[in-house]
């Protein structure tokens, strides 16, 4: 009997100890920006999970949630994120501020929640390209027939994909429920929160393997899915000139603790692996090679031609109008005079 138990606890301590090294063997995936220390495949799973705008922006800001380890004013304490609201119509915008002084604010990301024509709601964040890079988009996986074999990071781990219902999350229920009342966050710089302690940030590698599996639910396509407005939030979109000198001497680098990992994998083949986001995926791609090849053909046709027929042609007659009136006006009257005066010099 106590070899059985024995066997038992050490099969057990062979499982834990397994999946235990299974994590920590996940390679980090790093874009060598700030915003790797905010990663929006989690921030897209507490948005969907949260029943209102104020318990999104508590679940952001607390340590135990461990979602935010982002410094951006370089004092060791991560920062307090603030979500701002904007709506039109049945379209919202909730974007995601870091206050970094007193008179400094810098977007970090925004959160798109649209409903089309057909009343279908769809979600995406995009990260401000200071801290993530130009067009980082993140959306969930809402097809019903993923692929097995989808790969969740470049390093070949294969991870099963799991179905997101945006219809059916918590929080856009209650966006378009009656009880919707709009959030604007009451915390500025140097005034927060009871629940928000400031906390020691992690160093990058151990901030990454509590959130990698959040790749099974979310992916990142190549393009805007609300191109119009996300151009009207870029147009007002704020950013610290503190971010920017940090970022530009190398300050955020500290987090990756002297470690040098490798870019993540391109967003254009995350979404090939699933079949309903594959088909907008497919939709931009076609006027992308047909319709600007068209076009791409007719203004050759014009450059190779017309400006040639000119410079060859045109310009060579009147070189050689020029010459004829030059050989032939001054020789008339040269030859004239000598026979008129030759005439009287004979009559005497």
């Amino acid at each position: 009997m106590e070899n059985k138990i024995l066997s038992i606890v050490a099969l057990l301590s062979c499982i834990f100890s397994f999946s235990s090294f299974s994590q920590n063997s996940v390679e980090p995936e790093s874009l060598g920006l700030p915003g790797d220390n905010l990663n929006l495949y989690a921030v897209l799973d507490i948005f969907q999970k949260a029943e209102t705008i104020e318990s999104f922006e508590k679940s952001l800001n607390q340590a135990d949630t461990k979602i935010n380890n982002l410094d951006l004013d370089n004092n060791g304490k991560v920062d307090f994120i603030k979500v701002t609201t904007k709506k039109e119509g049945e379209n919202f915008m909730f974007i995601l501020q870091d206050e970094v002084g007193k008179n400094e604010t810098q977007d970090v990301a925004v959160i798109f929640v649209n409903k089309d024509r057909n009343k279908k709601v769809s979600i995406q964040v995009v990260g401000d390209e200071n801290l993530y890079g130009k067009d980082y988009v993140v959306e969930p996986i809402v097809s019903s027939t993923a692929n097995p074999g989808y790969k969740g990071n470049s390093t070949g781990t294969a991870i099963s994909v799991n179905v997101v219902n945006v219809a059916r999350s918590p929080v856009v229920i209650y966006l378009y429920s009656p009880v919707y009342v709009p959030y604007y966050s009451r915390y500025y710089y140097g005034y927060y929160p009871r629940y928000y302690r400031p906390w020691a940030p992690l160093f990058f590698s151990v901030y990454y393997r509590y959130h990698y599996h959040y790749h099974n639910r979310y992916y990142r396509p190549y393009y805007h899915r609300y191109p119009a407005y996300y151009s009207r939030y870029y147009s007002g979109r704020r950013t610290s000139v503190i971010v920017i000198n940090n970022t530009r001497n190398g300050i955020y680098r500290r987090t990756y603790n002297g470690n040098n990992y490798k870019k993540p994998a391109s967003p254009t083949t995350r979404p090939s692996t699933i079949t309903r986001p594959t088909s907008p995926s497919t939709r931009p791609t076609s006027p992308s090679t047909t319709r600007p090849t068209t076009p791409s053909t007719r203004p050759t046709s014009p450059s190779t031609t017309r400006p040639t027929t000119p410079s060859t042609t045109r310009p060579t007659a009147p070189s050689t109008r020029p010459t004829s009136p030059s050989i032939t006006r001054p020789t008339a009257p040269s030859t004239r005079p000598v026979t008129r005066p030759t005439s009287p010099s004979a009559r005497p």
